[in-house]
């Protein structure tokens, strides 16, 4: 069987890496109102791999010898926005893991998400940022949405660079009413008009949750030397990693990204760093757990 990293490299099919990422996850975006008054019960509806295990009857499997998930009917629900950086850089691939780049990682992180809303009963919806345009998907509930989304995921390509302001302003308009936004990106522009975008949407009371990228070679600065680079956003020179870019590489790379966690927490963002060579269901969990709302 492929590792789950090697299985995000190998098929198109999100379906089946988000089912294999979700098994056994056991837990989802936001706290659950599903105890308490206000609460009734709605249906049941047959288990899936993510389900958590405290919402299975019993009973009933001791009836029917199938597990089944209780379903509730909820006095709210809480809106959940992925947005995918899908600019040139996150085409990078993995130098240990053939077919694997940042953006597919992102996708099927962002898909899993997208998965556990619409089983929480949230309305859930996608902006997808490339090319100086913002892809809008609106939000809504149910199978039907998340099988919209992945298509969209699925779809989305790398290529170009992040749209500008006005455009990811006209956007984001639905920071009308705080909800939970889950952004993936490489943050490699920072600042920039998303990384202002995010903040902004912060100091509005929107649970902002930012997962940003790197590949293994990226973080070891374990790049060869003999090919030629050149920036895939901007262009201009191309490059050879020598041991002088070397060291001017790993010195401004880590403070690029100290920015990036100090600009984060003095907003209150929770950042979670990974590298695409990682277990997807190791990072989605951190990603939920470190920003898990009380």
């Amino acid at each position: 069987m492929l590792a789950p990293s090697s299985l995000i490299a190998h098929t198109t099919n999100l379906d089946l890496v988000v089912r294999h990422v979700l098994a056994g996850l056991g837990h989802g975006i936001h706290a659950g109102r599903e105890r308490g008054a206000g609460v009734e019960f709605s249906e049941y509806r047959a288990y899936a791999p993510g389900d958590e295990w405290r919402r299975v009857d019993w009973k009933l499997l001791a009836r029917a010898d199938r597990y089944y998930v209780r379903e509730a009917e909820r006095d709210s629900h809480v809106a959940v926005w992925l947005v995918l950086d899908a600019t040139a850089s996150m085409a990078e691939p993995s130098r240990s893991i053939e077919g694997l780049t940042k953006l597919r990682y992102a996708r099927v992180l962002l898909a899993c998400v997208a998965a556990i809303a619409q089983r929480q009963g949230d309305a859930f919806g996608l902006v997808v940022c490339r090319g100086e345009r913002a892809d809008f998907t609106p939000a809504a509930r149910g199978p039907r949405q998340l099988q919209r989304v992945l298509a969209r995921l699925n779809g989305a390509d790398a290529g170009g660079v992040l749209p500008g302001a006005d455009t990811l302003r006209a956007s984001l308009h639905f920071s009308r009413a705080p909800g939970v936004v889950c952004v993936a990106s490489d943050f490699l522009d920072w600042p920039s008009p998303l990384s202002d975008a995010l903040l902004r949407l912060r100091r509005m009371r929107h649970d902002v949750r930012a997962l940003c990228l790197h590949t293994q070679a990226e973080a070891d600065a374990a790049f060869d030397a003999t090919p030629a680079y050149r920036d895939p956003e901007h262009g201009g020179a191309v490059y050879r990693f020598g041991r002088d870019v070397k060291e001017a590489y790993v010195r401004n790379r880590a403070a690029h990204f100290d920015e990036v966690v100090r600009a984060c927490r003095k907003n209150d963002v929770p950042l979670v760093q990974a590298r695409i060579e990682q277990a997807p269901g190791e990072v989605l969990r951190a990603w939920l757990r470190r920003a898990r709302v009380a």
